[in-house]
């Protein structure tokens, strides 16, 4: 039977120990989309979103997710973030646009940083559709994954 680490003697939640684990650098880098309205979309690139500058708020969103990931997610160890991306890119679909998120985090540590790149770019979908919703409530968000990790006892992953 498969031991699960997150469970203590007793069948209750508990935070892993890794202390003992090797400082190594980690990396993380994980994708969202949004999709929306060609009229959303042109607001947000002709800077006429009454809001403001829609992908410079969201990336600031993103930035301050990965850094306070372990305050929203229970298990998440605090860690020393590094670094943090974020990039946005446009794509047509249909009638609408897409706009793909990604981000990618640092750290050198004993733990991953995977939770903090998927947090990132889970909240900068959040944060577009926070900041377009007077005009179009019906944007969808994701799917949201993990495109790649490194460093770390488990190893590299590399999604297929």
């Amino acid at each position: 039977m498969t031991e699960f680490t997150h469970f203590n003697d007793q069948g209750h939640a508990k935070m892993v120990d890794i202390t003992l684990k090797n400082d190594t650098v980690r990396t993380a880098v994980a994708k969202s989309s949004i999709e929306v309205s060609k009229e959303i979309y042109q607001r947000i690139v002709d800077m006429e979103m009454e809001k403001g500058d829609v992908l410079a708020v969201a990336q600031v969103a993103g930035i301050m997710a990965a850094k306070k990931t372990p305050d929203i997610i229970p298990m998440c160890h605090p860690i020393p973030i590094k670094g943090v991306n974020i990039s946005f890119t446009w794509h047509p679909k249909g009638n609408n646009y897409e706009l793909h998120i990604e981000g990618e985090v640092k750290t050198k540590g004993s733990t991953g940083v995977e939770m903090e790149a998927l947090t990132a770019v889970s909240a900068c979908a959040l944060t577009v559709y926070d900041m377009c919703k007077a005009v179009d409530k019906g944007m969808m968000i994701g799917p949201t994954y993990l495109i790649t990790k490194t460093g770390g006892k488990s190893g590299d992953y590399h999604r297929s």
